[in-house]
């Protein structure tokens, strides 16, 4: 595909560099000529320094005939504007905003038509966020939770401990330790190298394994693989942005929560708007204030300001001063490696929960979901299978006779309401949701290909 990309930021950069390797035509439009010098060094695509919204600019960035516009500015302003001006000069075909202010995405099922703002797909980092902390929270001890075909099925990581059930014993011992609940693991990482996942394989603590299951199950299998947490109910905040207060009002209701806001405007505005959010203004780094509001009791620190040092010192305080469970925001997804897992128990990026949404809305097929794992090195998948056994490679077939990529696995199949966990013999039909895991994403393109069914395939 031909896809321009409008910013040249983390997300624009990143976006660039997971498009790049599967053989995309990528040309990336900032302001920043040094920035775009650096990209154009480290990666084969080509730039062009300008505003975006320009229609010079488009032009020379080749519009005209491009497939995508993937506008990544920090201005809503100016990526709303450069979708406007590529629909009405050039008829890009599709067209995607980043979008982070409230006010647009509360009105966004009137705003973003083809008649008032030409915007197909709006993405908001914010929601993003807030929506996969919502899911740690709701599963104490996992590392990341991603849900496929509306919720109904659900692929998680979590790292065995010692003295969970399984660790120690081979993958085909979770039949036995659990007869009535069916699950798959997708994939291990062991010292940061995946392993594929055989039933003779042995779990070693510290292994930090994928599995995936009908959602109401989840609690189960994790229960075999590390001591199951108990529920969070005290939840602090640090940070009271678009994050923090989207995440007290989603909380507030079955949680006790607590947030800690440095503008007295903000926390002001804060305590006014929440319903049952007890508002602080201060400093999250504040000994003092944490002793005073009983830091030793929280469950769950959750460090969501914009300044990722200020959220590490922050929550690494929290996590020695008695929090049970410190969870950092960090921007720079270079730091997520270096602090998690220490003291600092999840790290998230939003820029990886923005790549997320937007690869969905770039893979070819009917790709409905997909999801960066591992800091972009992995992806999860779920395909829609069309077609019949004459124009489909997967429908009409078990799943052992399918030719997937090296380190592909199809890990789960969603039908209707039900949740089937794939194995040799399971037999892909038409308009089954199919769940799959890629180790490594450089094989998406035949991922893609497999899912786009074609008059000429004749079995």
């Amino acid at each position: 595909m031909k896809i321009i990309i409008l910013g040249a930021g983390q997300v624009g950069g990143t976006l660039a560099e997971n498009l790049v390797g599967e053989r995309n035509e990528i040309t990336v439009i900032d302001s920043d000529s040094d920035t775009l010098r650096a990209l154009q060094d480290r990666l084969d695509l080509q730039v062009v320094t300008g505003v975006g919204s320009h229609p010079d600019v488009l032009k020379k960035a080749g519009a005209e005939d491009a497939d995508m516009l993937i506008a990544v500015t920090n201005s809503d302003e100016s990526n709303m504007l450069a979708c406007q001006v590529a629909y009405s000069l050039f008829k890009t075909p599709t067209k995607i905003a980043r979008v982070r202010s409230e006010q647009y995405i509360i009105y966004q099922e009137q705003l973003y038509k083809q008649q008032n703002i030409p915007v197909d797909h709006i993405i908001a980092p914010e929601q993003l966020v807030t929506q996969a902390i919502k899911r740690l929270i709701d599963y104490p001890g996992a590392l990341q939770v991603v849900e496929f075909a509306d919720g109904k099925a659900s692929l998680v990581a979590v790292k065995a401990y010692y003295g969970g059930l399984l660790v120690g014993h081979a993958l085909s011992a979770l039949k036995e330790h659990m007869p009535n609940v069916d699950t798959r693991v997708a994939a291990i990482y062991r010292r940061g190298r995946p392993i594929r996942p055989l039933g003779t394989t042995v779990i070693e603590a510290d292994d930090e394994v994928f599995f995936i299951a009908a959602t109401k199950h989840i609690r189960a299998v994790m229960s075999e693989l590390q001591k199951l947490e108990s529920s969070y109910k005290r939840i602090m905040i640090a940070g009271g942005g678009l994050i923090g207060a989207g995440l007290a009002k989603r909380l507030e209701h079955k949680h006790n929560v607590k947030l800690i806001e440095f503008n007295p405007q903000r926390a002001q505005y804060l305590s006014a708007h929440l319903d049952k959010t007890i508002v602080f203004c201060g400093d999250a780094s504040d000994p003092e204030l944490l002793s005073e509001e009983s830091i030793e009791q929280v469950d769950a620190f959750i460090a969501v300001t914009n300044d990722d040092e200020a959220n590490i010192m922050s929550a690494m305080l929290a996590k020695r001063m008695g929090a049970q469970k410190a969870m950092v925001l960090i921007q720079r997804s270079a730091y997520v490696d270096l602090v998690q897992g220490g003291e600092i128990d999840i790290a998230f990026s939003p820029q990886q929960a923005t790549i997320s949404a937007l690869l969905t809305h770039i893979r070819r097929g009917d790709i409905v979901n997909v999801y960066s794992l591992r800091r972009g090195a992995a992806e999860a998948i779920e395909a829609i299978a069309h077609g019949d056994a004459n124009t489909s490679k997967v429908v009409g077939r078990q799943i052992g006779d399918i030719r997937l990529p090296p380190g592909t696995t199809i890990g789960a199949i969603v039908r209707d309401d039900q949740v089937i966990i794939a194995h040799s013999d399971t037999v892909i039909e038409a308009n089954d949701h199919v769940i799959l895991f890629l180790v490594d994403k450089k094989y998406i393109n035949d991922v893609e290909k497999l899912f786009q069914p074609s008059a000429f395939f004749f079995g």
